[in-house]
């Protein structure tokens, strides 16, 4: 469990630097924007890979039994987070709309593993994401008002599809690389 930890500390701990203008600035100032850019990345995949090997090695510590519905949710929640994930790089009325799909989406995607999970490791790993997409949306919102564009109707069609299409393969994918089939 302390891999896991460590990992959420680090993960969460470089990405709270963009949320912070002034500290990314000088760092931005005092290293080049290409070596803040790769330090930056070195030390989020460092984190992300410390979580997925702690959450891997975790011994099951039950916190609750998930509802027996819980499955169906947490599919219904990762379609709608999969579409807002894709919606973040468009320019359509879901991210005019939402203001910040990613953030939306990342939270939904954590909600909904929760109804699914009910051990101490997923607990952490899914809380600490759904906080911290909460947490950033608040941030940018005290930054200032949202990016403003001009809608491209069809950007809203090409996230649904994306959306859709990523969810279809997650499902199939989903017992090989994590372990646990979702149908």
């Amino acid at each position: 469990m302390s891999l896991l930890i460590i990992g959420l500390i680090v993960f969460y701990a470089i990405h709270m630097v963009p949320a912070l203008p002034d500290v990314k600035a000088r760092l931005i100032d005092r290293l080049g924007r290409n070596a803040y850019m790769g330090l930056f990345s070195i030390v989020a995949l460092a984190g992300l890979g410390l979580i997925v090997w702690g959450y891997a090695r975790a011994n099951w510590v039950t916190v609750y039994d998930p509802m027996p519905w819980g499955r169906h949710v947490t599919m219904l929640f990762v379609l709608v987070a999969l579409v807002c994930l894709s919606a973040f790089h468009l320019k359509g009325r879901i991210k005019k709309r939402l203001r910040h799909p990613m953030s939306i989406g990342i939270m939904l995607w954590a909600l909904g593993h929760l109804f699914a999970n009910g051990d101490l490791a997923s607990v952490l790993l899914f809380g600490t994401f759904a906080v911290y997409s909460i947490t950033s949306m608040g941030l940018a919102n005290a930054r200032g008002p949202a990016e403003d564009f001009d809608v491209k109707p069809r950007h809203d069609l090409i996230a649904a599809g994306t959306g859709a299409v990523i969810f279809v393969v997650l499902i199939g994918l989903h017992p090989y690389v994590i372990g646990v089939p979702v149908i």
